[in-house]
């Protein structure tokens, strides 16, 4: 098998996942990428996204690497960020009102839609189980969101996420009811918190 150095690299950087934009953005002409595809037997994930066989398919990177509007939310990231036990059985994200969210539906992804102003309000990145790097929103946004949609969530999960919430040692509850502020949630927190803390 023939070595193509920054795409041997790429591919190995990324846990055996590969897109042809960073091929490209490598300096590889095009050719050249679709044949290390086929050499290789890369498969073909999504639009412009190959994966080697020996790959552990991690979802949610994919996810995020199919849709750059994409960003991990309600329970799924309380489970990113160790807020709750249970591994999500559908994977939550937020996007932006005006994006069409009937492709990610159709994945089984449950989506939530926010003005965008708010879409941006904690912004942050994770970690999934296999170790890559994902758009999630923080720990308090992520409270903020639940709490919103706390007629779509189940109430043991709220409480127990808000429970984790409070026992850890990088809360930071002034950005907290920063955000509660901004969501409009700052009393409704103010009632679950008092119990809490």
């Amino acid at each position: 098998m023939k070595h193509h150095g920054p795409l041997d690299l790429l591919i190995s950087a990324n846990k055996g996942i590969i897109r042809t934009a960073d091929a490209v953005a490598a300096g590889v002409p095009r050719p050249t990428f679709y044949r290390f595809v086929r050499e290789r037997g890369l498969e073909r994930v999504s639009h412009g996204i190959y994966a080697d066989s020996h790959a552990w398919t991690d979802a949610m990177f994919l996810l995020s690497l199919r849709s750059t509007q994409v960003v991990f939310s309600h329970e799924t990231a309380l489970f990113l960020h160790d807020l709750t036990d249970r591994e999500p059985t559908y994977y939550s994200v937020t996007v932006k009102t005006g994006y069409n969210p009937s492709r990610l539906r159709a994945y089984g992804v449950k989506v939530y839609t926010v003005k965008r102003e708010l879409y941006m309000i904690g912004m942050s990145k994770a970690r999934t189980s296999f170790g890559n790097e994902v758009r999630a929103y923080d720990p308090e946004r992520t409270i903020c969101d639940i709490v919103r949609s706390r007629n779509q969530i189940e109430i043991q999960t709220l409480q127990d996420a808000l429970k984790q919430y409070a026992r850890r040692n990088d809360k930071n509850l002034r950005r907290l009811m920063h955000y509660a502020e901004a969501f409009q949630v700052d009393k409704i927190l103010n009632r679950y918190l008092r119990v809490l803390l």
